[in-house]
């Protein structure tokens, strides 16, 4: 913090430390979270698209995460993209 120090400014820490020159000051803290305040990470992989019953044609599982993207002209069908749940085999369907 500055302080006012007979007709100079002085940066000064709240536990009394007066730094000689303010070229070579680092201000630094350190924060330490309670753990009710910490973040958990539960999962690395998150999906959130929708689900389908669409079986995977690697691994033969029966459920797959499904989005729509239009990859032809707008008057065509958009191409359905599947994840597998299981294995994450991603395949298309036109």
């Amino acid at each position: 913090m500055p302080k006012k120090d007979e007709r100079k400014i002085e940066l000064v820490c709240s536990c009394g430390y007066k730094a000689a020159k303010k070229e070579e000051l680092v201000l630094k803290e350190k924060v330490t979270l309670k753990k009710k305040d910490q973040i958990e990470v539960v999962d690395k992989k998150n999906e959130v698209l929708p689900k389908t019953d669409e079986q995977c044609p690697k691994c033969g599982h029966k459920e797959a995460f499904y989005w729509l993207v239009q990859t032809r002209a707008g008057d065509e069908a958009e191409t359905r993209f599947f994840k597998c749940v299981k294995c994450h085999n991603t395949w298309r369907q036109y």
